[in-house]
């Protein structure tokens, strides 16, 4: 029945979410390994890309179980079509805080305080995560480009810092196409999450000011 598939999914997705951070953790660390010493050995290097290829395919198992236990399959795709992004481009997994921020907002007209100030830190934390992530892989593709200005791992924090909260000064800059496709996404993802950190911080003082006002 398509009651119980719902139930099914929702306590799929709810058993899921422990193992999925897990694999997050796992993911981002053996990625980071990988690109901040380049110099492992045969068997270190083997074993950190054989957590990256686990850890990746544990999202693709989770994201096609969660299709199997759909009602529609289409309409699954269509719906969450950022889990699918997540899931082809593990990085990327902090924006699922955006989607979270979303749907908080549409279940609730009038959010309690408690509410708010979880987005806003979940938030916060999925805009430091994926700033981390960009500066690792701008990095990786800029380190070793003919004529770049990212050349450590420092330069490629103050690079998506700037990045992310839109300030721009311009001293570092990708020059690789792939370095460039990553900066604009974070440009435009940016936008998206500092917004949201703004938007619900401004939402919570409104309602500590009113709560205060009512007093």
């Amino acid at each position: 029945m398509p009651v119980d598939r719902d139930t099914r999914l929702q306590e799929w997705e709810r058993r899921a979410q422990p193992y999925l951070f897990i694999a997050s953790i796992l993911f981002l660390t053996s990625y980071t390994v990988r690109v901040l010493i380049p110099g492992l050995s045969p068997g270190w290097g083997a074993l950190w890309e054989t957590v990256t290829i686990v850890s990746w395919a544990a999202f693709v198992a989770e994201y096609l179980a969660r299709l199997v236990y759909s009602r529609d399959h289409w309409h699954f795709v269509r719906t969450r079509w950022l889990d699918l992004i997540v899931t082809v481009l593990p990085l990327l997994r902090p924006l699922l805080m955006i989607d979270l921020h979303e749907r908080m907002q549409l279940r609730r007209a009038a959010p309690g305080l408690a509410l708010e100030a979880r987005v806003m830190t979940y938030s916060g934390l999925a805009a430091l995560l994926l700033g981390y992530a960009a500066s690792l892989a701008v990095y990786h593709d800029e380190r070793s480009a003919p004529d770049a200005n990212i050349r450590t791992f420092g330069d490629a924090v103050w690079w998506a810092a700037s990045t992310l909260t839109t300030t721009g000064y311009g001293d570092a800059t990708p020059v690789t196409p792939r370095g460039r496709v990553i900066a604009v996404g974070l440009m435009f993802v940016g936008v998206a999450l500092v917004g949201a950190v703004v938007g619900s911080f401004s939402a919570y003082l409104m309602r500590r000011f009113r709560q205060e006002g009512e007093r």
